[in-house]
């Protein structure tokens, strides 16, 4: 049987030219000699039967293919050394800084649990947590990765589902006693309610329910006009001003304990999905990629991932 990767002195020489700026500049960095790298690539491009670089007498530059070919194999060659840090206990000693913006929802409710045990087994890592509601640009803003609700449009951002979130309707004790309960999705519009109106999109989130098997999206007429932080519509509610809709694991405490009561459950079951999202930088930081191994490993072995996948708009 053949080797199928003996060309990855190739490819590592590819990589050092092209980071280091030319071709005398990668053999210093590799210990070796200009004319070894320059075969070198010579073999890498008849292998793959396409042109990597660019060459003139003054300078170096990547080819379409060339610039595709080095991201990728700049993702495998990181991938490979963490796999040697894990093997060799390596990985706990990573440092740097990471960014991640975060909704408040999640922030407060579900990442610090996920985050106690990176902390712990990372203590060399810093972490900038940005909680908003605001949706941000990655790029422009210099963040590292951001947590986001509801479906992800097509972008070039890579995205990890991290968990469904399913909502529930309350209602305090309190604005119950001097109101009928109701008994109908259409009994809502003669409620306060308390919808969540996106600061990004400037529309009042829909809430969620599904009935004989349909899903259904209804807009509620706002009692009062709550944005920027979605926990205020439950803060509103708990304090007897109208019902809500918000997520289980944030209301679940408050529905044991007595301070919210849920309405219309036969109505419930429905969902929204939390993922983790980042942009393919060919210079992702080990820090940043053991943020994303933890988080996405941690939601699903929390068993937080639900069935039903359904869009907040």
């Amino acid at each position: 049987m053949s080797r199928q990767f003996q060309h990855l002195d190739d490819v590592e020489a590819f990589i050092a030219i092209v980071e280091k700026g030319s071709i005398s500049a990668g053999a210093i960095e590799l210990g070796t000699t200009p004319s070894v790298l320059s075969r070198a690539i010579a073999r890498l491009e008849a292998k793959l039967g396409v042109q990597l670089l660019r060459r003139t007498t003054r300078r170096l530059s990547l080819t379409e293919a060339g610039q595709h070919y080095l991201e990728q194999t700049k993702q495998a060659f990181n991938l490979i050394a963490d796999a040697e840090r894990t093997i060799q206990g390596q990985d706990q000693e990573l440092n740097g800084l990471v960014r991640i913006s975060v909704p408040t929802t999640y922030g407060h409710y579900r990442l610090p649990a996920l985050l106690r045990g990176f902390v712990n087994y990372y203590p060399n890592i810093q972490l900038q947590l940005s909680i908003t509601n605001r949706l941000v640009d990655l790029v422009a803003e210099g963040y590292d990765m951001a947590i986001r609700l509801g479906h992800l449009p097509d972008s070039s951002l890579v995205g990890h589902l991290l968990e469904n979130a399913e909502v529930c309707l309350v209602a305090a004790p309190a604005y119950l006693d001097k109101t009928d309960t109701p008994k109908y999705i259409a009994d809502l519009a003669q409620h306060a309610c308390l919808p969540f109106l996106s600061p990004n999109s400037g529309r009042f989130y829909s809430w969620l329910f599904q009935e004989q098997g349909k899903d259904i999206d209804w807009v509620p007429p706002a009692a009062l006009r709550i944005t920027d932080d979605a926990l205020g519509v439950v803060s509103m509610a708990e304090q007897g001003l109208g019902i809500c809709q918000s997520y289980r694991f944030i209301l679940q405490e408050k529905l044991q304990n007595g301070n919210l009561i849920e309405i219309l459950p036969e109505f419930g079951g429905r969902s929204r999905p939390f993922s983790l999202v980042y942009a393919p930088h060919k210079n992702q930081s080990a820090a940043s990629r053991a943020l994303i191994n933890w988080l996405s490993r941690e939601a699903k072995n929390t068993h937080i991932l639900a069935k039903n996948i359904v869009s907040p708009h």
